[in-house]
């Protein structure tokens, strides 16, 4: 893929943002983009393939949102950037000049996403890949529910340290709290106050906080909250006043 687009814009910076979603996991993907892409200049182009459904008729697309350009399939993806960011354009990859010659059944992602990218850093208008779309592929992601004394969240995210990362951010958890004292409970173990950094706490010791994502995690000073309790992505977190 790096190849490719190199070998259509040669001046093309390329920064990769991760390696490491898991396989065909297009949630994780959605998550670390959305986690990242606000950090990059106004005008960064994100070449973005999670893609189980390689080589099927699931469709490809390219997108404008918040002064940010995205090509991606048309899985969910970008269901989170475009939640934050609406879209003020979408287009359907569907021009051939844009693709490789021959695209693999299996390998969409080096014959025809880098391309399009690729195109679009070389300074042609996004219109020019295709069609314009009203609708794309949506992931059902869950958000946090307030409920008879209680804010529920749900782990969202395990990062490489084994912090469980939630769906609760800040500004739902400080309405729900309001300054009060809070009990925050996972998998049978209550946390009873809030930390700004991991050290403040024993080495070892679970802790809940605020990540650099902005939204609340447990984790375990120098060690792995989700080894610990034993939990990944979809367990329960209950915040109680």
């Amino acid at each position: 893929m790096r190849g490719v687009a190199l070998g259509i814009c040669p001046d093309a910076t390329l920064v990769d943002i991760t390696h490491e979603i898991a396989a065909q996991d297009v949630l994780g993907g959605a998550l670390e983009l959305a986690a990242a892409y606000k950090y990059f200049p106004q005008g960064t182009i994100f070449l973005c393939v999670v893609d189980p459904g390689v080589g099927s008729e699931r469709r490809g697309l390219a997108a404008e949102a918040d002064g940010y350009r995205f090509v991606a399939p048309d899985n969910g993806l970008l269901t989170i950037v475009f939640r934050e960011a609406a879209p003020s354009q979408v287009v359907e990859l569907g021009s051939p000049q844009y693709a490789r010659p021959v695209i693999s059944r299996t390998f969409e992602g080096r014959d025809r996403f880098a391309p399009a990218a690729a195109w679009l850093a070389k300074g042609i208008e996004m219109r020019a890949l295709g069609a314009p779309l009203a609708k794309w592929k949506v992931l059902a992601i869950p958000e946090p529910t307030v409920g008879e004394g209680e804010l529920r969240g749900t782990v969202v995210r395990v990062d490489r340290f084994g912090n469980l990362v939630t769906n609760v951010d800040r500004r739902s958890f400080e309405a729900f709290v309001g300054g009060g004292r809070v009990d925050i409970g996972i998998e049978r173990h209550h946390l009873e106050r809030l930390v700004h950094t991991y050290a403040e706490v024993e080495t070892g010791s679970l802790c809940a906080l605020f990540g650099s994502s902005d939204h609340l995690e447990i984790a375990v000073n120098g060690g792995s909250a989700a080894e610990r309790l034993g939990v990944s992505r979809g367990a329960s977190v209950i915040v109680r006043l």
